[in-house]
């Protein structure tokens, strides 16, 4: 007997019978339920119970993002695969945010869906390798982000005065006699500056800057 009970939804029909086709050849995935709306999928998933839904995005009545937000707060045990034409970052982290263990783009071929499917049920998630990137990138980008943060919350207030005006073009001379300091004391602020905001150059501090906000470019 098939350890997986799966259900299918998306509008179109002539989809849902490829994907029937596909499926039911795998001797551990049965199909118990299908559904072209996302109402239908709520309603029918409640009644199916299956393990695994394959949601398309783009559904005639409410999105997939949707439904599978009502489905995953009616039964947050049942795992939902995303399959969609949809490739843009968007929708991407979007389902995921809905609650989606797998994002599978409908030009993928047919291992990467079987794989996906086979991978929520076992509790884990499936990404497709280009929008797995696009994950990675996106956490690196929020964690290079709140390291910023956290460096610029470390400096003092004179050598936030500093970084702006390095950061406008002013020279240490020009800052020496803006702030009514030492240019020793300059070159100082500036030896700290770049040391707490792991920066190595003067392009490096504009581009900080601007990225903060901190200055317009």
């Amino acid at each position: 007997m098939a350890d997986i009970r799966l259900m299918l939804v998306d509008d179109h029909e002539v989809v849902r019978t490829g994907l029937r086709m596909l499926l039911e050849n795998q001797p551990d995935i049965q199909i118990v339920a299908e559904a072209s709306t996302g109402a239908e999928a709520l309603q029918v998933a409640r009644i199916a119970r299956p393990d695994v839904v394959v949601m398309d995005i783009t559904l005639p009545d409410f999105s997939g993002i949707e439904a599978t937000q009502r489905i995953k707060a009616e039964i947050p045990e049942l795992a939902v695969v995303a399959l969609t034409i949809h490739e843009d970052e968007q929708y991407f982290f979007e389902m995921l945010q809905a609650g989606a263990s797998g994002y599978v783009p409908k030009r993928a071929a047919p291992e990467d869906l079987i794989s996906a499917i086979r991978a929520a049920y076992a509790g884990e998630v499936y990404l497709y390798p280009s929008l797995a990137k696009s994950l990675v990138e996106d956490f690196l980008g929020r964690a290079r982000s709140e390291q910023e943060e956290a460096s610029l919350e470390a400096l003092t207030p004179r050598e936030e005065e500093v970084l702006e005006l390095l950061a406008a073009g002013y020279s240490n001379d020009e800052i020496s006699e803006k702030l009514v300091i030492s240019r020793h004391t300059v070159a100082r602020h500036r030896e700290n500056l770049m040391r707490k905001l792991e920066l190595h150059s003067r392009t490096d501090l504009v581009k900080y800057a601007i990225r903060k906000g901190i200055i317009q470019p």
